[in-house]
């Protein structure tokens, strides 16, 4: 790593704050990814709203356990609960004014916000030597972007590994378990990715899985299972 950046990527000599000063480890990454037998890494699935991200990332997971592998997963609903939680639920607790200040909605930088602070988290996890899975829409490929300097800064380059689940917006449609693209194209929901917002596709993707209607999440899951295999962040 380079030693002039902290592992979010920004400048320690340049910081805002002089007050704010990193601590190296006594227990280094590389300790921790020896002591585990893999290597720490993000594994980023991204696509539209009822595409499969969750599904196969709750079953890429299982296999990594089965294997013995160290892994963590990071959902966009889940997240939304506690560390991204919109103004609504914070208010209960926390009271409006602090709701209104860490509250995030849907609007195009509350989106950045909630990537941003999932990105932190996540390289934080890969730093511990875990293989994290992360399931977001994360609609815009800047925000994507820098998640994966964010990682990539922390520990080498391939530590990033994004999936692009490409499930055609019909079949999303058509899956909808939670009845959002009923409520988006009816107006009740604004700011809803493929409808209302953008969705800025990867252009050059880890792990491109297309729509296959023969192929399951367990196999799909398998794909990308294996091609951590190759790339040595398990070993077989």
């Amino acid at each position: 790593m380079n030693e002039s950046l902290s592992p979010n990527g920004a400048s320690k000599d340049n910081d805002v704050s002089k007050d704010i000063v990193w601590h190296e480890d006594t227990v280094t990454r590389e300790h921790r990814e020896v002591n585990l037998d893999q290597r720490g890494c993000v594994v980023w699935f991204t696509g539209l709203s009822g595409c499969g991200k969750s599904t196969i990332a709750n079953e890429l997971d299982r296999l990594l356990i089965e294997h013995g592998a160290a892994s963590t997963l990071l959902d966009g609903d889940n997240v939304r609960h506690g560390l991204c939680a919109p103004p609504a639920v914070l208010a209960v607790e926390h009271g409006d004014e602090f709701a209104t200040r860490f509250g995030l909605g849907f609007s195009a930088i509350d989106r950045e916000e909630n990537i941003r602070r999932i990105g932190a988290v996540t390289t934080l996890m890969a730093s511990a030597g875990l293989i994290t899975l992360a399931a977001f829409v994360s609609p815009y490929r800047r925000d994507r972007d820098r998640v994966r300097k964010m990682v990539e800064t922390s520990g080498q380059e391939g530590d990033f590994f994004e999936v692009f689940v490409d499930t055609p917006i019909e079949v999303c449609q058509q899956r909808d378990p939670k009845g959002l693209y009923k409520k988006a194209i009816a107006g009740e929901i604004k700011n809803f990715t493929g409808i209302s917002d953008p969705y800025e596709a990867p252009e050059k993707p880890e792990i491109h899985l297309t729509h296959r209607e023969d192929a399951t999440p367990t196999d799909q899951a398998k794909e990308i299972f294996d091609a951590l295999l190759r790339c040595g962040v398990i070993s077989h």
